[in-house]
């Protein structure tokens, strides 16, 4: 009798496990697929112009790449082309919550106020910001800058347009004295400056007379002066230019005179054929995946994030070997592998001065403040370490050989 009871026990306790599910249900076997599949996602992207613009088609271009990468249609993303640097941002950002974002990306130094703004009001939403320099200092979880080594692209093509100047001067068109590049800035900022530095320390790397002169514009996107801007180097003796500024203007203004030219964001070669020679330019793609994969998984974004040539984030446009000099590629291949490895760096101190003194201490601008002091000391092993301390390029210091033609920008 107490066998049978045991047995009766047994299957009421079997039928009961079956009942509830047990340990193997399709209810639990659901739940171990939902913990796996990542969570519905909503990018928005706001950029300052629109594909006319070379820098914000390098952003466009980048967040396409990257919701295809994933796996995400054209009703996963709103894209928003031409917000100003104002309160339009705010807006915009606000309204792509309201269409159900949940990461949302800005492209200009400009947009960084209102990012933040948006992000104060919706922190269950991840506000990333490219070129932003405050994200290490708001404290805010979902507030994110990146950027990118974008230095060692521009010295890489800085040494294009100094094997150039050294085919010229090789040709008679003038002398090793008289290489002279010109370079037309948008404005006085970290970012620019570091930028044509980084670019004349390239070119002087192979073609060391290599001097320069750079004008402003004082906008990210006028194509009346940024011809004009070239134009006026040209006119002073300028025998190659290059830009940070994002219309054609520059290259068009090369085209016409016969001058070569290093664009910036993209390649220029069907603008310019007869004088483009190559760009470099972030590749975004990267940091867009990586970011908009971490909200899928419910991971954390970095604070500050700064790709590179390793991440794929630097990358150069192909050579245009129809102006380039012989051996530019070689000489391009040379040094980037001695970037990537660590044994070349762009800001060595050994290779500039600065008011003719060597550079052995620098206290940089890295935690901006509304009076830009400096506060961190960025200059360690013989070289200026930009980018280590923050993403965006807090590089300002005017080195010798190059000159600035006007500063109210």
């Amino acid at each position: 009798m107490k066998k049978f009871l045991a047995l009766i026990l047994a299957l009421v306790m079997a039928l009961s496990l079956v009942a509830c599910g047990g340990n193997n249900t399709p209810a639990d076997d659901q739940q171990g697929d939902d913990a796996n599949t990542p969570a519905a996602v909503k990018v928005g992207f706001i950029t300052l112009h629109d594909e006319n613009s070379t820098y914000d088609l390098n952003f466009i271009n980048g967040a396409k790449e990257a919701i295809a990468a994933l796996g995400l249609t054209e009703d996963d993303y709103i894209l928003k082309t031409n917000v100003p640097e104002g309160q339009e941002c705010y807006e915009t950002a606000m309204d792509m919550v309201d269409n159900g974002c949940n990461i949302i990306f800005a492209d200009s130094f400009g947009h960084e106020p209102y990012m933040i703004d948006a992000a104060k009001e919706n922190p269950d939403v991840q506000f990333c910001h490219s070129t932003g320099t405050r994200a290490h200092t708001e404290g805010l979880a979902n507030y994110h800058n990146a950027f990118a080594s974008i230095y060692e692209g521009r010295y890489l093509a800085g040494i294009a347009a100094g094997m150039k100047l050294n085919e010229m001067i090789e040709a008679g068109e003038f002398t090793a004295e008289e290489a002279k590049i010109g370079y037309v800035g948008a404005f006085t900022y970290a970012e620019v400056v570091s930028g044509y530095t980084s670019f004349f320390l390239g070119a002087r790397s192979v073609c060391p007379t290599a001097t320069m002169e750079v004008t402003f514009t004082g906008s990210w996107y006028d194509e009346a002066l940024e011809k004009e801007g070239a134009q006026k180097l040209i006119d002073r003796g300028c025998k190659l230019i290059s830009q940070h500024a994002d219309s054609l203007g520059a290259p068009t203004a090369c085209e016409n005179a016969g001058v070569p030219n290093v664009s910036y964001n993209g390649s220029t070669k069907e603008a310019a054929p007869n004088t483009y020679i190559i760009s470099s330019r972030i590749d975004w793609a990267p940091y867009y995946e990586y970011a908009i994969k971490a909200v899928m998984d419910g991971t954390a974004i970095d604070t500050d994030w700064t790709g590179t040539l390793a991440t794929g984030s630097v990358v150069l446009t192909e050579l245009n070997t129809d102006v380039a000099a012989e051996g530019t590629q070689e000489a391009i291949d040379a040094a980037m592998a001695k970037l990537e490895n660590g044994e070349l760096h762009v800001f060595d101190t050994n290779a500039f001065t600065v008011n003719g003194e060597a550079l052995s201490s620098y206290m940089a601008d890295v935690d901006t403040d509304a009076d830009y002091t400096p506060d961190t000391e960025v200059v360690h092993d013989g070289y200026f370490s930009e980018s280590e301390f923050r993403s965006a390029p807090y590089f300002d210091l005017e080195i010798d050989g190059i000159t600035r033609l006007d500063t109210a920008f």
